[in-house]
């Protein structure tokens, strides 16, 4: 007997991995093409599926825009650095976060989702908060956790911790991001100098005189 065809709505599971192929497509074609070089009859070929499904997704170009990449930049983890070791060593704890946010921003991936949220923030300001929440914050709260508990064991004084973490990341991932959006990056012994460099900066300032 021949093997029955289901008919009718697709299950929960497949229409997720309907929605995640999707997401891959329009995201590999935005990033190729950017948002006004980028066409809906294209994102759908590449997803494998016809206009008609894709538009009755998403209402138009700018709705997909809008959705993918948010998801694209959340599915991009912070990779808080075990601090086990380092913990009760200020300067060698920031290192490591320092490091850590470093590789984050000059991940190609994340290079490249960088390009395409810049050249298309002026059309889309959400992407803005959109951006602190999911790759910043996360960086953020593990500098404001270190300083605190340095401050607490009275190493260092800090009247902001979260603007001191903040001017620190500046400090160290800043300029890597900038140079990562080009294309470029600092050789790896290069970039160890200036993280130390920072981290005595920034150490020397919040020390109690």
């Amino acid at each position: 007997m021949g093997q029955h065809l289901r008919t009718g709505r697709p299950t929960r599971a497949e229409a997720a991995e309907l929605e995640r192929r999707l997401r891959e497509a329009a995201l590999e074609v935005f990033s190729d093409r950017g948002f006004e070089g980028a066409t809906m009859e294209e994102i759908a070929r590449a997803a494998g599926i016809s206009k008609r499904t894709l538009y009755a997704k998403y209402p138009d170009k700018r709705a997909l825009f809008a959705k993918v990449l948010p998801w694209a930049m959340s599915t991009l983890n912070w990779d808080a650095p075990d601090l086990d070791d380092v913990a009760d060593d200020l300067p060698s704890a920031l290192a490591a976060i320092a490091r850590i946010a470093i590789a984050r921003v000059v991940d190609p991936q994340v290079a490249r989702l960088t390009r395409v949220a810049m050249s298309e923030a002026h059309h889309f300001p959400e992407f803005a908060e959109a951006a602190h929440s999911m790759t910043w914050s996360p960086r953020l709260r593990s500098v404001v956790d270190v300083l605190e508990r340095h401050a607490r064991a009275g190493a260092i004084v800090v009247d902001d911790p979260e603007l001191a973490a903040e001017q620190f990341l500046a400090m160290v991932s800043g300029f890597p991001a900038m140079l990562a959006v080009f294309g470029l990056r600092r050789d790896p012994d290069d970039e160890e100098r200036h993280i130390r460099h920072a981290v005595t900066l920034f150490h020397a300032g919040l020390t109690p005189r």
